[in-house]
């Protein structure tokens, strides 16, 4: 995993910080104060494109819809491809929460 090389003591803190939230209240308030609102909506951005591309949208539908730059949306269909899972960890436990509503 490339975050090891970060300095593992401060991104175990910060995760665990995440882990140890408990509503949406917490986590915009906890956001709020840890990045910028252009970070947030770049983080919310890329969630997007990723639920997209699962779907089969073409980049130019996602680019129209999101703003996302071809960039992103390679990166992203990257990490979807040959990451850590994490996109798809996340989007398979919402859209399960999603059926349950």
């Amino acid at each position: 995993m490339h975050l090891e090389k970060l300095g593992k003591e401060h991104i175990n803190q910060l995760f665990e910080g995440i882990l140890l939230l408990e509503d949406l209240d917490e986590c915009y308030r906890f956001f709020e104060d840890l990045c910028t609102v252009n970070e947030v909506k770049s983080l919310a951005q890329r969630l997007e494109v990723a639920r997209m591309l699962k779907s089969g949208m073409t980049y130019q539908k996602i680019e129209e819809a999101t703003g996302a730059s071809t960039a992103t949306i390679s990166r992203v269909k990257r990490c979807l491809e040959y990451g850590e899972g994490g996109y798809n960890t996340i989007l398979e436990r919402l859209e399960k929460k999603d059926k349950k509503k």
